[in-house]
């Protein structure tokens, strides 16, 4: 059985009824379901906020500049675990008998450290000491998290998504500092790659699927960390990806390719929208065959910003465009 279905989303919904976006994410993808955010919901849903509740001994609550480091629990973690709870108890519901891949996701520690700011309004990133330790708070709160998650649904073969669209202004230094006049410096390459590492080897028993929407994603450097596939926007690569792109899907690196756009717009025939992987697997002299082993659709991002009707249709039109590409891979 493959660790992956043909088709899935990224993660985020519109709305805020846990059991009505459980029930979407189930019933959309019946192969290959995934566990929804709200982000609609408030501080606490964000995708930092939500991944900041699942710090071990490390906390975070709401500044107006956005998420800072704090010393102990407060009102803004409290809500954060509580939405979590309510989302993980509508999918236990949904997924009583399922068999096979659920994914969850949960945000890298690069964009973690991107993001959070410590104490003196700088972020985590301007401090390599409080990135390590971000980053071992990151790997045991996503352990504890797996484990929970593997209880309430046994079923299960988990894939964990770490969503890192700011992984390459971190490599390039484009990360700005609190004042935005300067930016911080780039992290040394080494000891990105080293970091996700360790980050992704918590789930060592399941494959990792890391996520960036940025330009430029870097496939070699997360396949080497221990990707098992790379999730991203299909319509963000140029020509030039595709030499590494092509190593990658030698290497076995499945790709997550984000082809139907994630805010409402009139949609394409679902053959249309995966046109262009076809294209690609052309140009890279690739096996037609391989293309459903190597592929799965997505939205080309969460889908928090679209209209619930738009936000159904683009995952119904992912399972068809999937379909599509098995049907007919030339």
């Amino acid at each position: 059985m493959s660790d992956f279905g043909p088709a899935t989303a990224i993660g985020s919904l519109p709305g805020t009824d846990a059991r009505e976006a459980a029930k979407t994410a189930t019933g959309s993808f019946e192969d290959f379901p995934f566990l929804p955010e709200l982000p609609a919901r408030g501080p606490g849903a964000d995708m930092i906020g939500r991944t900041a509740g699942l710090l071990v001994e490390l906390y975070a609550r709401v500044e107006p500049s956005g998420w800072r480091i704090g010393d102990r629990p407060g009102r803004d973690t409290r809500r954060a675990r509580s939405w979590l709870g309510e989302d993980l108890d509508a999918l236990e519901e949904f997924t009583q008998d399922h068999q096979g891949p659920v994914k969850v996701q949960a945000v890298g520690p690069w964009t973690l450290a991107a993001a959070l700011e410590l104490r003196s309004g700088e972020s985590a990133l301007s401090d390599p000491g409080a990135c390590r330790d971000l980053a071992a708070s990151l790997a045991e709160g996503l352990r504890l998290h797996l484990a929970e998650v593997r209880r309430r649904i046994p079923g299960a073969r988990l894939v964990l998504q770490l969503d890192e669209p700011s992984l390459t202004a971190v490599l390039r230094g484009q990360v700005r500092t609190a004042s935005g006049y300067r930016t911080h410096r780039a992290v040394d390459r080494q000891i990105v790659e080293s970091t996700l590492r360790d980050v992704l080897g918590v789930h060592a028993d399941g494959p990792v699927v890391v996520h960036s929407c940025a330009p430029d994603v870097p496939f070699a450097l997360l396949g080497r960390a221990g990707a098992a596939a790379v999730s991203f926007d299909f319509s963000l690569l140029t020509e030039r990806d595709d030499d590494v792109i092509g190593e990658a899907v030698e290497a076995g690196t499945r790709l997550f390719a984000g082809v139907v756009p994630s805010t409402d717009t009139a949609l394409s025939d679902p053959a249309g929208s995966v046109m262009g992987v076809r294209t690609l697997w052309r140009r890279l002299g690739l096996r037609p065959g391989l293309l459903a082993e190597s592929v799965t659709v997505t939205p080309t991002c969460g889908l928090a910003g679209a209209s619930p009707a738009y936000a159904r249709q683009a995952l119904a039109h992912c399972v068809r465009a999937a379909r599509s590409l098995a049907d007919n891979p030339e």
